[in-house]
């Protein structure tokens, strides 16, 4: 038996011929035993062997298994992606999608990107923009989300009529380079008025709305329902919807990297169609949409159902009105883009 587990040990580090043993062995190795244990040594070797040199026939490293998600805190705009989430849209196209980021604002939300720690993401045209101009984050345009859906706020007991009304005055942006803070200028240039003319500060939506009670600002311009918000507690009044500002503007967009998009097309394709879905659905669906809406942004529902009918969900994106927003954030000096139309044809993906 000794002799026999010596044996057993070799031929799997060094594989022989039967032969060449010495005939003392051989009558050994007719054994039923030894023979089993020849088989099993040898299938084993050739198992080893396989996984060294053979990739496995599961996904690619490069493969993700897991949808990296994130979308704005309280962001009514993104309530596509809410849906999605709370029916379960995601996962009835296969996804296993995982919410990786929950950010104040639009440049904030970028950074994920730039740090390669999100696949998708629910965020303003303008910080996408802004990010991939740079050259801070590489992502893809997939599909709009909404058309619309903010508006400049002030208080209830402030005379203003009008944006003219605003001169020297104190207005709160949730961040540069947000759309917010380009159609709060896009409205001064309405007006003739130029940037100078108003104190501009950065403040996230969710601290907007004490600030404005408090008195320490004179206005604010915020995504739905930061608005709608102001008015349901009694203190606040539109001055002016930002439909008015630029009619049916582009405003939020479902972006994916471009990695992500090269190693997982088929993924893209089902998360495009999750969010199609999503869409429609809050359209043949408002009340349970409100409800929906309520539970992600911990607001009542009142103020859901008056935000709402301030935002158009559409996931076809205008392409020229796309190139004129790049046209925009050129002349602020956010960007310098030469050919704007060149870029956009670019930063939306198969347009």
């Amino acid at each position: 038996m000794l002799v026999t587990r010596h044996w057993v040990r070799t031929s799997i580090c060094y594989p022989v011929s039967r032969n060449q043993y010495p005939e003392s062995l051989q009558s050994s190795l007719d054994h039923p035993m030894i023979s089993k244990l020849l088989v099993i040594s040898k299938l084993a070797l050739i198992f080893f062997s396989l996984l060294i040199f053979f990739p496995s026939c599961g996904p690619t490293e490069k493969e993700s298994d897991v949808v990296r998600l994130a979308y704005l805190q309280s962001d009514l705009h993104h309530l596509p992606a809410f849906v999605a989430l709370h029916k379960g849209f995601f996962k009835q196209e296969g996804l296993k999608v995982e919410v990786s980021g929950i950010f104040k604002a639009g440049p904030e939300l970028m950074s994920g990107f730039s740090a390669g720690s999100l696949d998708a993401g629910y965020v303003g045209l303008s910080p996408a923009t802004v990010a991939v101009a740079n050259k801070t984050a590489e992502v893809k345009v997939i599909a709009q989300v909404n058309k619309n859906g903010s508006a400049i706020v002030t208080r209830k007991d402030a005379f203003y009529k009008n944006i003219t009304d605003l001169k020297k005055k104190v207005v709160a942006i949730p961040g540069h380079s947000t759309i917010q803070d380009f159609l709060l200028r896009k409205a001064l240039s309405n007006y003739d008025l130029e940037n100078k003319s108003l104190t501009i500060i950065t403040i996230k939506p969710p601290e907007m709305i004490s600030t404005l009670n408090s008195k320490q600002i004179n206005a604010f311009i915020a995504w739905e329902p930061y608005p709608s918000m102001a008015i349901t507690r009694g203190f606040g009044k539109i001055l002016i919807f930002s439909k008015d500002i630029w009619q049916d503007h582009p405003c939020c967009v479902l972006i994916v990297s471009t990695e992500f998009i090269e190693n997982n097309p088929s993924k893209v394709k089902s998360l495009l169609k999750a969010h199609i879905k999503s869409i429609n659905y809050i359209k043949n669906n408002f009340e349970d949409a409100v409800n929906i809406g309520v539970k992600y942004t911990g607001m009542d529902k009142k103020t859901i159902e008056l935000a709402l009918n301030n935002i158009q969900f559409d996931s076809q994106i205008n392409f020229n009105k796309a190139i004129e927003y790049v046209q925009f954030l050129n002349k602020l000096g956010y960007t310098s883009i030469t050919n704007p139309r060149a870029f956009v044809q670019s930063l939306i993906l198969n347009q």
